[in-house]
C-alpha cells in the first residue's frame, strides 16, 4: 500500500513538473507577442521581464513560511492553477496596467509553485531512497519542448495570444488539479536520521550558501543559452535567422536527454561525480562556443552545454534537502531564490559585456563560473552518504 501511494506521488508530481515546463515555455517564447499585444516598448521591457523573477523570489521565501503550516502538497494544489490562470490573463487585457497585473501575478504563483514541486521532489527522493529528482526535472523539460512547439503553432497561425492559450490552459487546468489528488511527502527514512548535525535544526546559510552560489551559476549558463543563443549565431557567426532557431531548440533536447538518464548515473557513480561531469562538459560547450569558426559548431558547444547543465539543478535541491533533513522545506526555498537571482544576472551580464567588450568573450564568463562548480561537488556528499547503498525502505507520510 505503502508503495502503491509512493508511486502513485510520483506520477503525479512528473505530471505537475510537466505543467508547469509546458506553462513557463508558453509564456517566455511568446515575449515578442506580448511586447506587440500591449505595446511595451524595448526600453520598458527589461523592467517586466525582471519583475517576474523578483516577484517569484519573494513569493519563494514566503512560501517557506506557508509550508511549514499547511505543507508544500497544499500549496502546489492552488499555486498550480492559479499559474495557469495567470497565463491566460496574460493573453486577455489590451492596458499597460493589465499586462503588469498579469505577470506580477504570475511571478508571484511560480516562485510559490517552483519551491513548493521541488519540496516534494526532494522528500519524494528521501521516501524512496535513491535518486529520482532529474527523473522531475526531465518532465519539465519535455513540457517546455511541448510548450515551445505548441506556442510556434500558435505564431505560425497567426493566432492570438488568448486564442493560443485558451486550449491548453483548458486541458491542463483539470490534469493539474485532478492529479494533486495523489500528492505525497516522504517521511524522514533512514537517510534523514544518519545525515547528522543538522537533523531537527535550522537552516544555516553558510553551509548552504555552495549550493546557493553552484544554482546562480547553472542558471546564469541557462539564461545565456535561452536570451543570447540566437544573437550569437546569427550575429557573431554568421548563420541565417532560421538557423538561427537550432541551438537553443537543441539544447532543450539534450537537457531532456540529460535528466532522463541522470538518475542512473547518480545512482551509480554518485551525485558529486555526476555533478562534476556535468559542469566540466557545460564548461567545455560553452568554450566551443566561444571559439567556434562558424554556425555549425557553435550548435554543438550548445548541444554539449544541454548535456552538461541539466543534471546540476536538480542534485543542488536534493543536495539542500540532504544536508538539513530536518528543515528540507526551508532549504529548498531558499535555495530556490538563487534560481531567479541566478536568471537576472545571467542575461544582462553576457550583454553588457558582448556590448563592452565581445560576445566571444562574454561566453568565456558563464564557462568559468559554471566551471567553479567543480570546486563545490563536494556539497553534494557521496552516493553511500545519502542513499544508504540504495536499500531503504519507502516511506510516507499523509498529505491530504
Amino acid at each position: 500500500m505503502t508503495d502503491a501511494r509512493l508511486r502513485r506521488g510520483r506520477g503525479s508530481l512528473a505530471v505537475s513538473f510537466f505543467v508547469q515546463g509546458v506553462t513557463f515555455a508558453l509564456l517566455v517564447t511568446r515575449i515578442p507577442a506580448i511586447q506587440d499585444r500591449y505595446g511595451i516598448s524595448d526600453g520598458l521591457l527589461p523592467a517586466f521581464l525582471a519583475a517576474v523573477p523578483i516577484l517569484a523570489g519573494v513569493a519563494s521565501v514566503v512560501t517557506e513560511k506557508v509550508v511549514a503550516r499547511v505543507g508544500p502538497a497544499v500549496v502546489l494544489r492552488w499555486t498550480q492553477p492559479f499559474v495557469l490562470l495567470a497565463l491566460l490573463a496574460v493573453g486577455m487585457g489590451d492596458a499597460l496596467w493589465q499586462a503588469a497585473l498579469a505577470l506580477g501575478l504570475f511571478g508571484l504563483a511560480v516562485g510559490a509553485l517552483d519551491a513548493s514541486m521541488n519540496m516534494l521532489g526532494v522528500s519524494l527522493q528521501r521516501a524512496y531512497g535513491r535518486s529520482i529528482m532529474l527523473g522531475f526535472h526531465a518532465s519539465y523539460s519535455f513540457g517546455g519542448i511541448a510548450g515551445a512547439s505548441l506556442a510556434w503553432v500558435g505564431a505560425h497561425w497567426h493566432l492570438s495570444l488568448f486564442v493560443s492559450y485558451l486550449p491548453v490552459v483548458a486541458v491542463l487546468l483539470p490534469v493539474a488539479f485532478v492529479g494533486s489528488r495523489w500528492y505525497v511527502a516522504g517521511g524522514a527514512g533512514p537517510v534523514a536520521e544518519e545525515t547528522g548535525e543538522n537533523k531537527g535544526s535550522g537552516v544555516a546559510f553558510k553551509l548552504l550558501l555552495p549550493l546557493c552560489l553552484v544554482m546562480s551559476f547553472a542558471y546564469i549558463g541557462d539564461s545565456t543559452v535561452s536570451n543570447w543563443s540566437a544573437k550569437y549565431l546569427q550575429d557573431v557567426l554568421g548563420s541565417s535567422e532560421e538557423l538561427a532557431t537550432v541551438p537553443y531548440n537543441a539544447y532543450m533536447v539534450t537537457t531532456l536527454l540529460g535528466r532522463a538518464v541522470g538518475d542512473f548515473g547518480v545512482r551509480r557513480f554518485g551525485a558529486g561525480t555526476v555533478v562534476r561531469a556535468g559542469a566540466v562538459l557545460a564548461a567545455l560547450g560553452f568554450a566551443c562556443v566561444a571559439v567556434a569558426p562558424g554556425a555549425w559548431a557553435g550548435i554543438a558547444g550548445f548541444t554539449v552545454l544541454g548535456l552538461g547543465l541539466s543534471v546540476i539543478v536538480p542534485q543542488t535541491f536534493a543536495a539542500a534537502g540532504r544536508l538539513f533533513p530536518g528543515a528540507s522545506d526551508a532549504a529548498v526555498a531558499r535555495l530556490n531564490v538563487f534560481n531567479y537571482v541566478g536568471f537576472l544576472v545571467g542575461s544582462p551580464l553576457v550583454g553588457a559585456l558582448g556590448d563592452a567588450w565581445s560576445y566571444r568573450g562574454a561566453m568565456l564568463v558563464p564557462m568559468v563560473l559554471v566551471l567553479v562548480t567543480v570546486v563545490y561537488a563536494t556539497s553534494f556528499g557521496s552516493r553511500e552518504a545519502r542513499y544508504g547503498g540504495g536499500h531503504e525502505r519507502p516511506r510516507t507520510v499523509d498529505v491530504g
